[in-house]
């Protein structure tokens, strides 16, 4: 009984490994990782400023964008700090409950994104497929509706799943080979059975991620089928532009997601899960809002705009 007394001690705390194999780089990536996280804050915060402000972006499709951002900064304030910190460190270490906290709110920003997303497939969805209807449909009353079951749906299912994982005994090793608390990672330590929190994991996964994405892909078949018949070149140009942003994040966010989370534990490779992870926690952040503006001649007006008056 003592030796297990003892490690399950070890594991009130755990140590984030990080990318403690690449010490020499370290500071190179520190360096570019802090760039990347500043340019991405200050994109999604332009993104909601011009939303907020501009007169001419007060409608459904920025009112989703504003909050998409919002929720941007939020997850990845939870992630980026502490991933920065880690490569001035060798090992940082958290205490269990603030690993639980780091992933709950991981998978609840996360989940309301994913959410989001697909409400914001559906609008354009409403806008294209059925504009005389638009503002009869899309209202702010069901702009509200939508925002509010998108982050309660990701808070509820990630408190959730995230206690049905901190349930289990981590008595083999409290080193996470990982750079945040991600669900792999941590499942990974546990020296119990887990496939009835792998089925959970599954389960949830469904909910925030495929079948989200279904509904966006079933939602832009429909889109580019309108989008087919209008005539003029410009009227096809104008309703490709306002879609072709949302369906590129939305591929490059649900792709990511769905390579970590939708396969067994067996099928866990840290190095693998480390990039890819890199990938959806600060470059596509970061791509996010270049996207929406580059493609988008109101955002790109806005910000004309913003800058004159200051000016």
């Amino acid at each position: 009984m003592e030796p297990l007394k003892k490690n399950h001690t070890l594991s009130s705390e755990f140590i984030i490994l990080g990318f403690g194999d690449l010490a020499e780089l370290q500071i190179l990536f520190f360096g570019l990782f802090l760039v990347m996280h500043l340019i991405t804050l200050v994109g999604h915060t332009t993104i909601v400023l011009i939303t907020l402000i501009d007169t001419c972006l007060q409608t459904p499709m920025y009112f989703f964008l504003r909050n998409l951002s919002a929720i941007e900064i939020c997850y990845i304030l939870v992630i980026v700090p502490n991933m920065l910190a880690n490569f001035l460190s060798k090992n940082q270490r958290m205490p269990i409950l603030g690993c639980a906290l780091q992933m709950h709110l991981f998978i609840a920003l996360g989940g309301a994104e994913c959410f989001l997303l697909a409400a914001m497939a559906y609008d354009r969805f409403v806008a294209i497929c059925n504009p005389l209807r638009y503002t009869l449909i899309i209202t702010r009353a069901l702009c509200l509706q939508m925002l509010a079951l998108a982050c309660i749906s990701g808070f509820t299912l990630s408190l959730t799943l995230t206690t049905l994982i901190f349930l289990l005994p981590f008595c083999q090793s409290h080193v996470i080979n990982h750079f945040f608390c991600d669900i792999p990672a941590v499942l990974f330590l546990a020296c119990s059975d887990t496939r009835a929190n792998e089925i959970a994991v599954f389960l949830v996964c469904m909910l925030i991620l495929l079948i989200p994405f279904m509904l966006i892909l079933f939602s832009y078949g429909f889109i580019i089928a309108a989008i087919l018949r209008i005539h003029s070149s410009e009227g096809r140009n104008k309703a490709f532009s306002t879609c072709a942003g949302h369906l590129l994040v939305s591929v490059m966010h649900y792709g990511c997601a769905i390579f970590i989370y939708i396969r067994p534990k067996s099928c866990y490779t840290p190095e693998q899960d480390k990039i890819v992870s890199l990938i959806y926690t600060n470059v596509t952040p970061m791509l996010y809002p270049m996207i929406y503006s580059l493609r988008n001649k109101e955002v790109k007006g806005a910000l004309r705009r913003l800058l004159v008056s200051h000016n």
